[in-house]
């Protein structure tokens, strides 16, 4: 289910983050969606609830250790991940040489490090929180409403942190469009930020109601 929810929310709020909704970018896309996948599934492993009652020191400690073992996570799995999708974009060219790329890879130590400093801060973060609010939810809410709401605030995580690692990708250098955006595409973007939010909640709510 994270799987599922969780890297489609994630790839959502990455293409909604680029210029035409990612149509000039799909290599980057692919890269994201590659990672995503491995990321979502090792770190669902990793989270996994332990019992226990926890003081503010040990809480704050678990927030710098969660950072440091998402950031070597984000970083092997952007190793993994870049290398994958880069190898698979150059076995097509050396099957079809008339196909170009329509931007340069992103370096592959450059994007890893990106992935690494995306999941140790910002991924850390939002999962700390998401958690705590799930834990509250659980207390007040019926089951019905807590199981929805769950579903629902995931996928806005999922899109926030799509959004949050082009942003930061950009701010890096780790991936650079070759086309700039013109006017038209970037309202089709703003546009499209807004909506892809909805979207992910209403595939999320579909699932919950089959």
């Amino acid at each position: 289910m994270e799987e599922l929810v969780g890297v489609t929310a994630c790839v959502l709020g990455d293409m909604a983050s680029r210029p035409n909704f990612g149509l000039n970018e799909l290599d980057f896309v692919f890269s994201t969606l590659v990672v995503g996948s491995i990321l979502n599934f090792v770190l669902m492993y990793l989270l996994a609830p332990t019992a226990g009652a926890y003081s503010l020191g040990s809480r704050v400690a678990t927030i710098v250790s969660k950072g440091a073992t998402f950031a070597a996570v984000g970083f092997a799995a952007g190793l993994a991940g870049t290398a994958i999708s880069n190898g698979l974009i150059a076995m097509r060219k050396r099957m079809d040489p008339a196909f170009e790329t329509p931007n340069k890879a992103p370096p592959t130590l450059l994007n890893a490090a990106t992935w690494a400093l995306h999941m140790g801060v910002s991924s850390n973060l939002r999962y700390q929180t998401l958690n705590g609010v799930e834990y509250l939810l659980g207390k007040v809410a019926p089951a019905p409403v807590f199981k929805v709401s769950v579903v629902a605030l995931r996928c806005m995580n999922n899109v926030l942190g799509g959004m949050s690692f082009v942003l930061l990708a950009r701010l890096t250098g780790a991936q650079k469009s070759d086309k700039p955006a013109t006017a038209a595409e970037e309202k089709e973007r703003l546009i499209a930020v807004g909506n892809a939010a909805a979207d992910a909640i209403n595939v999320a709510k579909d699932g919950q109601a089959k």
